[in-house]
């Protein structure tokens, strides 16, 4: 077939080609706007999500004393509440770590790349005639060998003592929460 000068094939005059008529109108399709929030959003979500257990992987960093000494103590309160049975936290001075002794067992808590200087005393609630000054440092010297903590939640009222080769750092502990108790400042 030969077209003439302005004259156009129609596909359904084409051998092979159905007529136009059977197939509707194609309509456009895209994305809505909804559609590439969501996708956006599930991607930031899945991203933010790997990041932090990345980070959280990646932390090398050693814990400190002081975080182990708390996550000690919250074991020691937390089998103490589910036994309903006392429960003892006592420091090994010579294998670097808090013992939690409950009735089904001991676990013990280590101090990562702890120093040889590092020093932790359990020490009586109450700092009356017990302190030492050792290297221009006051030190109290009135130890326990371990502290309790009982079914009800509350624990024996103590101090923990964390020396290295600077200043003391002494924590007092609540007796009713088993959490820091806290300094009142003078003004």
């Amino acid at each position: 077939m030969v077209l003439g000068a302005g004259e156009r094939s129609r596909p359904s005059s084409v051998p092979g080609f159905p007529p136009r008529c059977l197939y509707p109108a194609r309509t456009r399709r895209a994305f809505t706007l909804l559609e590439i929030l969501l996708a956006l959003a599930l991607i930031g979500l899945l991203s933010g999500a790997l990041v932090t257990g990345a980070v959280s992987l990646l932390n090398t960093e050693p814990q400190s004393p002081e975080e182990v000494f708390w996550a000690a103590s919250q074991q020691a309160r937390r089998a103490a509440l589910r036994t309903q049975q006392e429960v003892a936290l006592s420091f090994d001075a010579k294998e670097k770590e808090f013992v939690v002794t409950e009735p089904s067992g001991r676990r013990s808590f280590p101090i990562p790349a702890a120093s040889r200087e590092l020093t932790i005393d359990l020490l009586q609630a109450q700092a009356s005639g017990g302190s030492v000054l050792i290297g221009g440092q006051l030190v109290d010297t009135r130890t326990l060998p371990s502290v309790s903590f009982y079914p009800d939640g509350t624990c024996t009222p103590f101090r923990v003592q964390f020396r290295t080769t600077g200043p003391a750092r002494v924590i007092a502990i609540d007796p009713w929460t088993c959490a820091p108790v806290l300094k009142t400042e003078r003004t």
